[in-house]
């Protein structure tokens, strides 16, 4: 299947050109682990266009069993670093974005492997809608606060919170992972935040 899911990079790309017929939205997901939140997504939104970012056979492999067995026809995939992906999507083309529990790289030498940083952002940045929604999640309290950090300061997004609930708890359209259930095992509470993307002037 992966053959047929694979997204060929190109410059500009359209996203929406991926999908026959087009979505009425494109939704990106970075590090989508086994898949079970983009699957989830796809199958209670079959009008929205989902694309996946996984570099790891695994994962991929887990989430092709999930798109046979559902039937799902609205995802596509890029199965290499998802920045390669993002420099070749066509300006303001996503309508969401989600970024699940990335790796924290905990090693201060290690920050700069980091997905959220500057850099990332402005690409982020340009390649969001006006109004689009980036969603992240960590059960890493030294990642949220560099999350935080990072967004607070990007021009770009504004915290869409209006008090602890939201980002304490998981909105109803926002499908549990495995790495949040593992976290809640092991006595982790994990952070939801959502950010809107500004309008360009």
């Amino acid at each position: 299947m992966l053959p047929k899911l694979r997204i060929e990079l190109q410059s500009g790309l359209d996203p929406a050109g991926l999908f026959d017929p087009a979505p009425r939205a494109l939704w990106l997901e970075v590090g989508f682990g086994a898949g079970e939140h983009l699957a989830a997504q796809a199958r209670a939104r079959p009008d929205v266009g989902l694309i996946g970012c996984e570099p790891f056979v695994n994962g991929l492999a887990s989430l092709l069993a999930l798109i046979d067995a559902g039937g799902i026809d609205n995802v596509r995939l890029h199965d290499d670093d998802a920045r390669l992906l993002i420099h070749c999507l066509a300006d303001a083309s996503i309508d969401r974005m989600f970024v699940l529990f990335p790796d924290p790289w905990p090693k201060a030498r290690h920050h700069k492997r980091r997905f959220i940083n500057p850099a990332t952002l402005d690409a982020c940045a340009r390649i969001l809608a006006d109004g689009a929604e980036l969603r992240l999640a960590t059960d890493d309290a030294p990642y949220c606060r560099w999350i935080l950090e990072h967004l607070q300061r990007h021009a770009a997004f504004r915290w869409m919170a209006r008090g602890p609930d939201d980002w304490r708890q998981r909105p109803d359209d926002w499908p549990e992972t495995r790495y949040e259930a593992k976290a809640r095992r092991q006595g982790r509470a994990p952070v939801f935040l959502r950010y809107r993307r500004v309008d360009r002037a």
